[in-house]
């Protein structure tokens, strides 16, 4: 088969030199410096591997092939793509020369209409060349990166995939961050997608150049870019990584203001998908069988129970709604359907006791403020509520729940004046999309303080699901907890982040918002931080600490309080009604 001559590459340092001074000065030794540099290897593979003047799909397959790389996780990028329109995908950037080739490989297979702004260094094989926009990151004012960023921003207007490597250069040795890491990134690609509105996926890929290769690096940089070759020729077997979690949106993007940030956020979501730092869960035990959940309660024998118990335990109405609280000794039948619907509702959260309904002996002395459906019989979402003037009448901590999870120092709220222990929060699965579970769960709340207007404080923990990443409850566990005296965990929770993670936040006062964003980045699924802890955080609560919950299936939770009178007034008048002001006024 004839091969056009203008599409085979000419892997000779000789070929690629500049006609310039110091071109013709290394020319005459150029063929050592082949040897040296690895050219002549590279130029070897290439003859054997019969690559030359081949159609790029079938080069790039070709030359992974020779160079023995093990690429993985291809498909998982695929799956996160559209299959068309605008997307921006960022890459990091370890290796210099090889990644371009194997995304560009990759993704065209998947859509025809994907370009790489990729480094000059690429032009060495012109069977590819068709791939990539190129550019010239050692040279930032040179003519060639304004017509790349212009071919850029067309493209993507143009309804295509772009697919950016933002730190330019190859990964290396970063003084200020004291590891081998990609250089600052370039914001062209946030530029890109903020303003043709299309979603960005950040693509980690594992892996890095020798000892050697940073070595030289840090002797003159320039060294980096004569061993690349060097580099490529010694992936023989090497394990390649390709790793995504979501597609940023931009709304996701605009939590976070101006396209530094923006940038700065997109890198920390490229890097938070590296699996190094990931430590799973403590599986749960296979031997376990989840037992047979305990028949509903007597549904007469619970209307009989709440017609019985005194106005003042009726707390809330809403059409068919009611809000009561109550005790264990008033409303056994109610209570054993409460543990009936907890166990339901937290197995779908991974945070079943496996038995036939969750309870303990807490129960029993515990007050349980809930939700009643009288139109269907039916309890659609409750709190189990401590109230620690009552249950440390002996100055016994061990009769509070959270004592198993956390220790109390004598400063710490609880210890210093009546508080309400907040805990076993649900709403049934029906009833969760719904306005009114949670919402009639706090106006009951605060209905039952303007009664016992003694109770200035809440506190309790927001239970994080190991439905959650690890690295998600990491960076909650960073960003939320600020107020660290007075508790500490019996069981910590020993999360994992980045280095990249830990800079971000060093540098960064990360707000709620964006911290959502950045765990719907994390999650398969896209789930957000939960609901509750949204809920605490309006409330103005005060995070104290992370503890894994050894007697509820080893469930992270993070303790929090809420000073009630100092909440916003808004919520205030939405929770506490009419009380409000009687409430805020009260003295002892």
């Amino acid at each position: 088969m004839n091969k056009p001559k203008e599409n085979v590459s000419d892997l000779r340092l000789a070929a690629l030199l500049p006609d310039s001074l110091l071109g013709n000065i290394l020319r005459p030794i150029s063929p050592l410096l082949d040897k040296l540099l690895g050219i002549d290897k590279l130029h070897q593979l290439y003859v054997r591997g019969d690559l030359w003047g081949r159609e790029k799909q079938d080069f790039s397959a070709r030359l992974l092939k020779e160079l023995g790389v093990r690429v993985f996780g291809g498909d998982g990028v695929i799956a996160k793509i559209p299959k068309e329109g605008r997307c921006v995908v960022v890459c990091n950037h370890p290796y210099g020369m090889v990644e371009g080739v194997i995304i560009a490989k990759i993704l065209t297979a998947y859509r025809a209409d994907t370009k790489i702004m990729a480094n000059l260094g690429l032009r060495v094989f012109k069977e590819i060349a068709d791939y990539f926009i190129f550019a010239n990151p050692l040279q930032p004012k040179a003519a060639i990166n304004t017509s790349a960023i212009k071919q850029c921003f067309k493209h993507v207007d143009n309804e295509g995939l772009l697919v950016v490597f933002p730190a330019g250069k190859v990964s290396s040795f970063q003084d200020d961050r004291q590891r081998i890491t990609d250089a600052e990134w370039n914001r062209i690609a946030i530029q890109v997608a903020v303003k043709k509105k299309a979603p960005i996926l950040p693509v980690f890929i594992s892996g890095t150049n020798s000892k050697l290769f940073h070595k030289m690096g840090q002797i003159y940089y320039r060294f980096r870019l004569l061993m690349l070759a060097r580099e490529m020729v010694k992936l023989n077997e090497h394990p390649i990584n390709l790793v995504t979690n979501n597609l940023i949106k931009p709304e996701q993007l605009n939590a976070f203001n101006g396209i530094e940030n923006m940038n700065d956020f997109v890198r920390l979501q490229c890097y938070l998908n590296d699996e190094t730092y990931l430590t799973p869960w403590i599986e749960d035990d296979k031997t376990v069988e989840f037992k047979d959940i305990i028949p509903m309660a007597d549904k007469a024998l619970m209307t009989q129970e709440l017609a019985a118990l005194p106005e003042e335990q009726v707390l809330v109405k809403f059409k068919s709604f009611t809000v009561y609280n109550g005790y264990q000794h008033q409303i056994p039948n109610c209570v054993q359907e409460i543990t009936r619907l907890r166990e339901i509702t937290f197995r779908e959260h991974n945070e079943g006791s496996g038995e036939e309904c969750d309870t303990d002996h807490f129960d029993a002395t515990y007050m349980h403020l809930f939700i009643f459906d009288h139109q269907n019989e039916e309890i659609i979402g409750a709190y189990r509520i401590g109230q620690t003037d009552v249950l440390q009448k002996d100055a016994d901590i061990s009769k509070l729940y959270l004592s198993q999870m956390f220790t109390f120092k004598p400063e710490f709220i609880n210890q210093k004046q009546a508080c309400l222990e907040m805990g076993r929060s649900f709403i049934v699965a029906e009833h969760q999309n719904s306005y009114h579970g949670l919402l009639l769960l706090w106006k009951g709340i605060g209905a039952y303080v303007c009664k016992n207007p003694r109770y200035r404080t809440l506190y309790g923990t927001v239970s994080l699901s190991k439905l959650y990443d690890p690295r998600s409850v990491a960076l909650i566990n960073e960003v939320m907890i600020t107020e660290r005296e007075g508790v500490d965990a019996k069981s910590p929770f020993e999360g994992n982040l980045h280095p990249e993670a830990q800079d971000f936040l060093k540098a960064n006062s990360v707000t709620l918002e964006q911290l959502s964003a950045m765990v719907a980045g994390i999650e398969t699924d896209g789930k957000d931080v939960p609901i509750l802890l949204k809920q605490y955080h309006k409330l103005g609560a005060k995070f104290h600490c992370m503890g894994i919950d050894t007697n509820f299936n080893h469930t992270p939770g993070l303790l929090l309080s809420v000073d009630l009178p100092k909440a916003p007034e808004k919520l205030l008048k939405l929770y506490l009604g009419k009380g409000k002001d009687e409430y805020l006024n009260y003295t002892k």
